[in-house]
């Protein structure tokens, strides 16, 4: 399995992370049932885009799936933690290169396997303090069932909840990320990384 390919699997639940909120309704952004509901709408408004196993999407409806699939991800957060001290020395210019790129073949990946996003969501418990939120939820997809976690943070200048970290089957997915580019970073160094990001990018 590639590496790339394995950035691919811990996304196949991201769908059920997405949460958005504008400013009337962000004053119950410490109520978990709000959390919840908000939660299910998008669950529904996914499913009900992707219709029947088998269906024909056109590149419209790709698009729209890539933006709901995708669209509240702190791909900046994720990409500081996987770049960890690194990510201090580059210039802003680079820094904006490295998310782009990243936040381009994860969105690329994402619909990759779709009937992954059909899967069945329990959600187990919603913590909510502050501006901090941890959803805990049991996915599941035929006879398959997979923990997944997500941690959230309200972003009051947008007024909209974003995932920093999913944690699929115990595994942290910004842990995950910070392990491959890590490992790379040493062995060839981060221009190398960024060189192979640019390739897989323009695929």
């Amino acid at each position: 399995m590639t590496f790339f390919n394995k950035l691919t699997i811990v996304f196949i639940s991201i769908l059920f992370g997405f949460v958005l909120m504008n400013p009337i309704t962000s004053f119950a952004q410490l109520d978990s049932s709000t959390v919840r509901n908000l939660l299910e709408e998008r669950d529904d408004e996914i499913k009900d885009l992707l219709g029947p196993k088998g269906t024909e999407y056109t590149q419209e409806q790709r698009d729209r799936l890539k933006d709901i699939i995708n669209g509240i991800i702190d791909y900046r957060a994720m990409a500081q933690q996987a770049l960890q001290a690194t990510y201090d020395t580059l210039s802003e210019e680079r820094r904006d290169e490295f998310v782009d790129l990243f936040s381009t073949i994860i969105r690329d990946q994402s619909l990759n396997k779709l009937d992954i996003y059909r899967a069945e969501v329990k959600y187990e418990q919603i913590n909510v303090e502050d501006s901090s939120a941890t959803v805990k939820t049991l996915a599941q997809l035929e006879k398959v069932r997979t923990p997944v976690s997500y941690e959230m943070k309200y972003d009051g200048q947008s007024d909209q909840w974003v995932v920093t970290d999913m944690i699929i089957d115990d595994v942290s997915t910004a842990g995950s990320y910070q392990r491959q580019f890590q490992n790379v970073i040493r062995k060839k160094g981060y221009d190398s990384l960024l060189e192979t990001l640019r390739k897989r990018a323009a695929k």
